[in-house]
């Protein structure tokens, strides 16, 4: 009778002991066991939705497991953003940050979400350079030329953007501050009317992402001046960049990243981080960068996280007065 209880009370032991050491083996089973959603907070054809399809395809032939690009547009991108916010940190929702929806939107609207304490951001996937370029017909062949000339008008030099918020419009606004000249922003809803404008001539200038503007440019339509990319692009070496015509504080890019909710296992941020920059510095990963005149940088989890809070730091003082 007493043998009989200590056996079953054995084999309970032994059960509860098993079940103990099955927990954490089914938790640990390997990622990703179903497709991943990676949500593109803009519309469809952008830089963000081609760089979102290229790692999507990368990370699925990685991992052996589907990928899938969900395009949830709004609102600068705070809508899909917020979205990967709220969802479950198991690494089955990603989405594609960067500098509009990570540093301009939630500084611009804080009630949107905190861009570091709600999200875990993974790696660079890269971006375009921004380009200052003025329309052939202006009388201004560098950027020297450009201060003097806007310097000599006193009604100032309108100027076009692709709206406020961008990466151009940030450039812009920073280089007024740093000059002292009178320029006037006009914003335009995309790259794409503002680009045309100038090469129209009915706005002189424009602060633009290279990728768009480079048809332009080699039509001979636009002239451009500088380059904000922090070496001159291979496609483009007879454009300066800001930095060696000693604006060092214009160097950056309309960079995009993958990031996902806060709270993601740090082994998990790691692998996907590995396998971004496999993808990026692959390549099929550099030759599409180059041919959207886009550059990344092959950094690991800690030195991307280190940028993303200097881009905030940075960008925050021009951001307020080039939303209004």
């Amino acid at each position: 009778m007493t043998l009989h209880r200590l056996s079953l009370a054995s084999m309970l032991s032994a059960t509860l002991a098993l079940g103990a050491y099955a927990a954490p083996a089914c938790a640990q089973d390997p990622w990703p066991t179903r497709p991943v959603k990676v949500v593109v907070p803009y519309a469809p054809g952008g830089s963000a939705d081609t760089l979102g399809r290229l790692i999507s395809r990368h990370l699925s032939e990685t991992f052996k497991q589907s990928f899938v690009v969900e395009n949830r547009g709004g609102a600068g991108g705070v809508i899909g953003s917020q979205m990967v916010a709220r969802a479950e940190p198991d690494g089955y929702t990603l989405v594609v940050s960067g500098i509009g929806s990570h540093v301009v939107a939630p500084l611009t609207n804080p009630a949107s979400f905190d861009p570091i304490k709600d999200f875990s951001h993974i790696a660079l996937l890269g971006g375009p350079p921004t380009v200052l370029a003025v329309n052939v017909a202006q009388p201004i062949k560098d950027v020297a030329g450009f201060v003097k000339y806007v310097q000599s008008k006193p009604e100032g030099l309108s100027w076009a953007s692709p709206g406020q918020g961008t990466h151009g419009a940030l450039i812009g606004e920073a280089f007024r501050h740093v000059t002292k000249l009178n320029l006037v922003h006009i914003s335009y809803k995309g790259a794409g009317p503002a680009v045309a404008d100038v090469a129209g001539n009915q706005v002189p200038a424009a602060f633009i992402t290279l990728s768009t503007a480079s048809g332009s440019i080699k039509a001979g339509k636009l002239r451009p001046l500088a380059v904000t990319s922090a070496q001159r692009i291979a496609d483009f070496p007879d454009i300066p960049t800001f930095k060696e015509l000693g604006y060092p504080q214009l160097t950056g890019t309309t960079w995009f990243s993958l990031s996902g909710p806060a709270g993601m296992a740090p082994d998990l941020v790691e692998k996907l981080n590995k396998a971004v920059r496999t993808a990026m510095q692959s390549q099929e990963g550099q030759t599409e960068l180059r041919n959207q005149n886009m550059e990344t940088f092959d950094w690991d989890v800690p030195t991307f996280n280190k940028f993303v809070k200097t881009e905030i730091e940075h960008w925050g003082p021009y951001i307020t007065p080039s939303a209004r």
